[in-house]
């Protein structure tokens, strides 16, 4: 049962790494894309930038997931080494992970009314201009389309192998 749970783990963490590396690989196109939408709405474009708005890998949009693989890894390998602290701490993280994720999908779906708070929030009077559905319509229609089919099977990896290797510790 723990290298069940540690297989769970380490295809989790494989799913949390996925982000980092779709983002940096279509961020710019996706940038790209805003853009047009924002001169089509004639906004100033460079409004992104001087806000520090983007849609690459960079910053805790790259460290947050690549930590979560690692602990993820780090527990996987205790449950392979059938060590005591694997069961406590996949208890306690593969939890974690399920609640980060929960809260991951709940801001992509409310994604348009968080961007517009978080647009007058920044106190740019060119970003309260921004039509936000359709600026982001733009950055995700960038995305090739099985990146959605992708998103998908990450959230199912993500709260399914979560919840087997909680399953699987608990039965060990």
């Amino acid at each position: 049962m723990n290298t069940l749970a540690a297989v769970m783990q380490l295809l989790v963490a494989a799913a949390f790494v996925s982000i980092p590396l779709v983002r940096h690989r279509f961020g710019p196109v996706a940038k790209a894309a805003a853009e047009a939408e924002l001169r089509r709405q004639n906004v100033r474009p460079g409004v992104l930038e001087e806000n520090k708005l983007r849609f690459d890998a960079s910053g805790h949009e790259t460290a947050a997931p690549v930590a979560v693989a690692a602990v993820m890894t780090a527990i996987a390998a205790l449950n392979l080494a059938g060590a005591d602290l694997a069961q406590p701490l996949t208890w306690i993280f593969s939890s974690l992970v399920v609640l980060m994720n929960g809260v991951i999908v709940y801001s992509n779906l409310t994604a348009v009314t968080s961007v517009e708070t978080a647009f007058r929030r920044k106190g740019d009077p060119e970003l309260t201009r921004v039509e936000v559905k359709p600026f982001l319509q733009a950055a995700e229609d960038a995305f090739p389309r099985w990146v959605r089919a992708q998103t998908y099977l990450r959230n199912t990896v993500v709260f399914g192998g979560s919840a087997v290797a909680l399953l699987a510790v608990s039965l060990a």
